[in-house]
Formats: C-alpha cells, sequence, structure tokens
C-alpha cells in the first residue's frame, strides 16, 4: 500500500486537516473534527456485511425466527475489539500485520504464512464475486457467466481509483456500505417485523441445529483478510509526530471501528430480522438459497423487496470483492516483499470465480463452502495481533492493557473454539 504522504489532491488535504486537529490546532467541532479520520474501518466492515452473511443470516431467520439475533450482536462486540486492534498496530507500528510477521518470523514460516494467507484470499474473493455476479443475475436476468464479466467491470473501475489515493476508493466503498443500509431500511419497512423481535436478544438455542447454525455466525465474523488489511489502511494514512498524537489518533479510530463495525452489525440484525418477518412466520421456514429468498420475496412482500435485496447482494458482493482484491495484494507485500499490480491480481483472482460457474457449481453452495475454508486462517492472523499488540517495544504508549489482552485472547479462544466445531460438524456431515 502507498503511504500517505505520497498521494496526492483529497488525501493531502484529508491528511492535512487531521493532522491540525491532532496537534490541537484545528477550530472545528463536531463532525467536521471527526470526518477526516472515519473510512478505514468502513472498508474493513465490508467483510462483515459479504454474500456468506446473506446466506447465514437469511437461513437463521427463516429456521429460526427471530432467535438468534443475540448471536449477531456477540459476533459484532467480537468484531469491534478485534479490528481496533488491528486498526492500532498499524497507528503504532506505522507497519501492517503482514510486514511484522514477515520480519519476525523465519523464512519457511513467511512462506507458510503468505501461503496459507493467499488460499484465504482467493476463498474470500470467490465467494464475493459469485454474490456479485448472482445478483446481477437476480436483477437483469442475464446469465451468471455474463454476470461475473460486468463484475470484473465494475471491480476493476472501483480498484482504478486507488491511483487517485486512499481516500476516493473509501468514499467509493463507504457509497456502496450506504446502498446496503437503504436496501435493508426498504426490507424492514415491507417486511414490517413485529416487536417480539427483541426477544431474540435474550440468549437461548433450539438444540443442535440451532447451536451449529449459530458456530456459522460467530465463525464467519472474523475476517483473517481484513485483520491484515485494517492494519494496512491505518499504517502511515495520517502522520504522527509524537506519542501524544498518536493517541488522539487511535482514539478517533476507535470511534471510526465503533461507527463502521457497528453499521455492519445493524445490517446483519436486519437481515434475520427481514428474512424471520418475511419467511419464517409466513410458513417458509426451508428458504436457505439466495436465488430462492429472492424469487419468494416478490409473492409475500412485492417486487420492491426483491429489488432491494438483489440491490444489497449486489453492493456486497462488489464491495467485497475489491475490499479482498486490496487484502490480498497486501498479505503478498507484506509477508515475501513481492509486489504485482492490483489490476493484474484482480484478472488472476478472477479465473476461479469463472471456473466455478462453467463448471455449473451452485453459488449459494460455494459460498457456504469458502466460510468454512476462512475458518482456518482466523487463527493465523488473530494470534500474532494479540502478540504484537501486547508488546510495548512495538506499540509503545498504545500497548494493550492487560484487561484488553485477557479479553483479546478470550475472544480469541472462543473463536477459535467455534470454527474447530464448525469444521469438525462440516466435514463429519
Amino acid at each position: 500500500m502507498s503511504r500517505a504522504e505520497d498521494l496526492p489532491g483529497l488525501d493531502s488535504r484529508m491528511n492535512a486537516r487531521a493532522t491540525s486537529v491532532l496537534q490541537n490546532r484545528s477550530a472545528r467541532r463536531g463532525v467536521q473534527r471527526v470526518l477526516p479520520f472515519l473510512g478505514p474501518a468502513f472498508v474493513a466492515s465490508v467483510a462483515y456485511i459479504d454474500p456468506g452473511n446473506f446466506a447465514t443470516n437469511i437461513q437463521g431467520g427463516a429456521r429460526y425466527g427471530y432467535m438468534l439475533l443475540w448471536v449477531i450482536l456477540l459476533a459484532n462486540l467480537m468484531a469491534m475489539l478485534i479490528q481496533n486492534l488491528s486498526s492500532k498496530l498499524g497507528i503504532a507500528t506505522g507497519k501492517n500485520l503482514p510486514e511484522l510477521i514477515g520480519e519476525r518470523f523465519p523464512t519457511a514460516g513467511r512462506f507458510f504464512y503468505w501461503i496459507q494467507a493467499e488460499l484465504i484470499a482467493m476463498a474470500t474473493d470467490l465467494a464475493e464475486f459469485l454474490g456479485a455476479s448472482l445478483a446481477f443475475q437476480l436483477l437483469f436476468h442475464i446469465p451468471l457467466l455474463w454476470g461475473a464479466v460486468l463484475t470484473g467491470i465494475v471491480t476493476f473501475s472501483v480498484l482504478a481509483l486507488q491511483r487517485r489515493g486512499f481516500r476516493p476508493i473509501e468514499i467509493a466503498i463507504s457509497a456502496f456500505v450506504g446502498v446496503i443500509v437503504l436496501s435493508y431500511v426498504v426490507q424492514l419497512f415491507l417486511s414490517r417485523p413485529g416487536l417480539d423481535a427483541l426477544g431474540g436478544f435474550l440468549p437461548k438455542l433450539a438444540g443442535p441445529d440451532s447451536l451449529y447454525l449459530s458456530v456459522g455466525i460467530i465463525g464467519a465474523t472474523v475476517m483473517p483478510h481484513v485483520i491484515y488489511l485494517h492494519s494496512s489502511l491505518t499504517q502511515g494514512r495520517i502522520q504522527t509526530g509524537s506519542e501524544e498524537e498518536k493517541q488522539r489518533l487511535a482514539r478517533f479510530n476507535r470511534l471510526d471501528v465503533i461507527l463502521a463495525m457497528g453499521l455492519a452489525g445493524l445490517v446483519n440484525m436486519a437481515m434475520l430480522t427481514s428474512a424471520a418477518a418475511a419467511f419464517h412466520f409466513t410458513g417458509r421456514q426451508d428458504v436457505a438459497d439466495l436465488t430462492v429468498a429472492y424469487k419468494t420475496l416478490t409473492p409475500l412482500l412485492g417486487g420492491g423487496a426483491a429489488i432491494a435485496f438483489a440491490l444489497a447482494l449486489l453492493a456486497s458482493g462488489l464491495s467485497s470483492s475489491t475490499v479482498g482484491t486490496m487484502a490480498g495484494q497486501v498479505v503478498m507485500q507484506g509477508f515475501v516483499g513481492f509486489r504485482i499490480p492490483l489490476l493484474l491480481r484482480r484478472l488472476l483472482t478472477m479465473i476461479p470465480a469463472f471456473a466455478v460457474i462453467l463448471a455449473g457449481l451452485n453459488p449459494t453452495s460455494t459460498l457456504i463452502l469458502s466460510q468454512v475454508v476462512l475458518s482456518f486462517g482466523i487463527p493465523f492472523a488473530l494470534i500474532p495481533l494479540l502478540l504484537f499488540t501486547a508488546r510495548r517495544d512495538l506499540m509503545g504508549s498504545l500497548v494493550n492493557t492487560r484487561t484488553v489482552t485477557v479479553l483479546g485472547w478470550s475472544v480469541a479462544s472462543i473463536i477459535i473454539a467455534l470454527n474447530v466445531y464448525l469444521l469438525v460438524q462440516t466435514f463429519a456431515g
């Protein structure tokens, strides 16, 4: 990733305004004061509302009504902690997580880390590319293959914005997030969930199947590729000249994380809630496939609900596919010091998606399989993150407190244990 001081135009003006705030020289107040610091977490948040989340949330709402809302809330709180640590690492060290691993691990370890991270990034990109392609098919009734071509064109265009700096691509991806939010506001309005949805925040389960689905929701929440990416998005983005300025910047980035991850959590809750209202309470508890969900919404809630669903899926797939490509570049450069043009990387990572489409595999099944593959990469990203952020020689004044360290390892243990359970149950079945 390019350093902020090397980037033109909008990034330079943003950095100047942010520096003024950090040095207590700005008279700005309220939103104008905070705005220069917002962006990285909104890019990372895309991974928490990607097409894989659509599949698990819709299935959870259709089968169990509002019961699993508390699981989404728990998963979102975990995500806030982990992404805040990744954000803080980039600010404190001026380096991203793959770079730090690359510097401190032996050669064999670096290459192992690179290979597994590349596989994780490819699995992520495959699922998200397929999600956008499927949305194009649902909206415009075109073959899935042509949907994939359109997805490639749009993501190429978004990635090209990076030549103009950080800020344009942050704005573009935030706009996609806005489309998803608005689409689910429409979905909630049309599905009209009842006040009994609030009961879904009381922890409870209904047997082994609901436990398995809950594990799937939590296990797919913390995405390894955005743990790597988030630290890259904050490293050098805004220049700091002292430990005091780093502390102020970390506080602003914490707000960025809370806002972005909170919004992603609300979107996931809206997905499950609208699916519960539309399917579970109308006798369609069997809906799990994204195509079936789209087709079922029209007779139940009208064409507007189906279009809103497909638009949200499209925005999710396009934005998360872009973020997945960016993450792949970060892990390659950090672990092995090698870099290829971002657009060429996008072209290469499109190949598996086209192969799946040409082979006639089910897009929704492929999405679910990708979540299982992602599970393998979570410990490799989480453990070094917690180790590095607990080191004062690396983090300085931003080192984790004992409470944060204990909480972080507790969250990591829960996520890793649940993902092991998910993998065992998946392969046992």
